[in-house]
């Protein structure tokens, strides 16, 4: 595979590659749109000048068995870092409880290529996980919660987190299993929903990633 360099000495980098050098791949994955115009999108470089259909279907080949659920009933502007967050460490579904819209500037367009579900409610969210046999998993920082680096995470699960600065509804904290701490030691009460959000799912992917595959 021949790709087109992406910069030299006297020029600013470039985002994503060029038109494609040389003889065009007979695979059916490519896009020929791309390798005639280049591929700006923001993906791997495995993933270059692939059909995004192609590159969907290859994440879900792989997928890990664990979900993330965030509230979303004041419009959370955490929710695209969370979608972009999951997409990295490439969770199931993103699952948004209570309103529809949410802001998806933060995804940087993972949104594309992450399953994202909507629930009108805890409880429609509580029974879907019923029916596919999943364990809800809270993650907020209240007066008995269990600290998340002793917690052995269920390999399948669904973690969920609350919308910024009121943390998990009660209606959450009532159907989860175990509500789960991130230990802190600052002043503020804290983190941000976001940030919370990438230290959970990093938390599953040391318990049960194959840690050499996220390196490649």
């Amino acid at each position: 595979m021949t790709y087109p360099r992406r910069v030299n000495a006297d020029e600013s980098p470039l985002h994503g590659l060029g038109p494609w050098e040389g003889v065009w791949p007979a695979d059916a994955r490519y896009d020929p749109e791309l390798l005639e115009h280049g591929d700006r999108r923001n993906v791997v470089d495995r993933y270059r000048y692939w059909r995004h259909e192609a590159i969907v279907a290859d994440l879900d080949s792989r997928r890990h068995p664990f979900h993330v659920a965030i509230e979303n009933w004041q419009h959370d502007l955490n929710i695209g870092s969370v979608v972009r967050t999951a997409n990295a460490f490439l969770a199931r579904e993103v699952h948004i409880v209570g309103n529809r819209r949410w802001n998806r500037r933060g995804a940087m367009v993972t949104d594309r290529y992450q399953h994202v579900r909507h629930h009108p409610t805890v409880d429609d969210l509580a029974a879907w996980a019923v029916a596919e046999g999943l364990p809800v998993i809270g993650i907020d920082n209240l007066p008995g919660s269990v600290p998340i680096e002793t917690y052995p995470l269920p390999r399948a699960c669904v973690l969920v987190f609350g919308q910024e600065s009121v943390g998990l509804s009660d209606a959450v904290r009532e159907v989860a299993e175990a509500t789960l701490a991130i230990a802190q030691y600052g002043s503020t009460r804290s983190i941000n929903a976001g940030a919370a959000a990438a230290i959970a799912m990093h938390a599953w992917v040391r318990q049960h990633g194959d840690i050499e595959a996220g390196h490649a």
